[in-house]
């Protein structure tokens, strides 16, 4: 049904700071043709059976997941049933994501980064590690959510260009698989970067499959009606 998804959307279902409507996200979508939709909830995944009720009046590929405020940044963890304890830690998300078979990305790494202006309360990566802030994508290979995280959110929809992009040439240089996502909190930002996956995925077992096997890009232009790969 879906090939492709965009990874990162807040409702006010599940996070009070969004404006988007679950009713104005399915409306949105179908203006844009997109057909995966991941709900990553500040507040964590929806419950399971409100979410079934919910994906099963709609002809979209709806998959519960979370945004999680660690100690290294957000991630987006999917394949994970309920927030836990514990989990701002990004070494206990992991471990906790590993046992459920789930799957996690650093979402948007390097924002305030590279535009806060040296202030590094704006910096979410470097929270919990003293290294400097860099300057340079070779300064930051050392840093250690890239060896926690299965992927990295190098197109996001509320991050400025530039920093974007240094995660791109960082995550290159790792050679970390990387995505796309809009962060969307309301209906103007939706789509706005996406991921592609090489084959329809119809159920989240399947969803999780795809993103294991790690065979997505990031995509741009969806809501120009001009799609193509995200590249720097």
């Amino acid at each position: 049904m879906a090939r492709l998804f965009d990874l990162h959307i807040h409702t006010t279902k599940g996070s009070s700071d969004s404006s988007l409507t679950p009713e104005d996200l399915i409306l949105e979508a179908d203006r844009l043709g997109l057909r995966g939709l991941c709900l990553t909830e500040h507040a964590g995944p929806w419950d399971r059976h409100e979410f079934k009720q919910f994906a099963s009046l709609h002809n979209v590929v709806l998959i519960r997941a979370m945004e999680v405020e660690t100690d290294m940044g957000h991630m987006l963890a999917f394949g994970m049933d309920r927030y836990q304890p514990g989990f701002n830690k990004a070494a206990q998300l992991r471990t906790a994501a590993t046992a459920a078979g789930g799957f996690v990305i650093s979402a948007h790494p390097f924002r305030g980064v590279l535009s806060g202006g040296g202030n590094r309360s704006r910096a979410l990566i470097y929270q919990a590690v003293p290294d400097p802030l860099p300057e340079h994508p070779h300064e930051a290979l050392e840093h250690p959510v890239f060896k926690l995280a299965d992927a990295v959110e190098v197109a996001n929809g509320g991050t400025v260009d530039r920093e974007n992009d240094f995660a791109m040439e960082v995550a290159g240089l790792l050679d970390i698989p990387v995505t796309g996502g809009s962060d969307a909190h309301s209906v103007h930002g939706l789509g706005k970067f996406i991921t592609e996956f090489p084959d329809e995925i119809n159920t989240e077992e399947e969803f999780l499959k795809a993103l294991h096997a790690k065979q997505f890009h990031p995509v741009t232009g969806l809501r120009t009606g001009n799609l193509k790969p995200y590249t720097i």
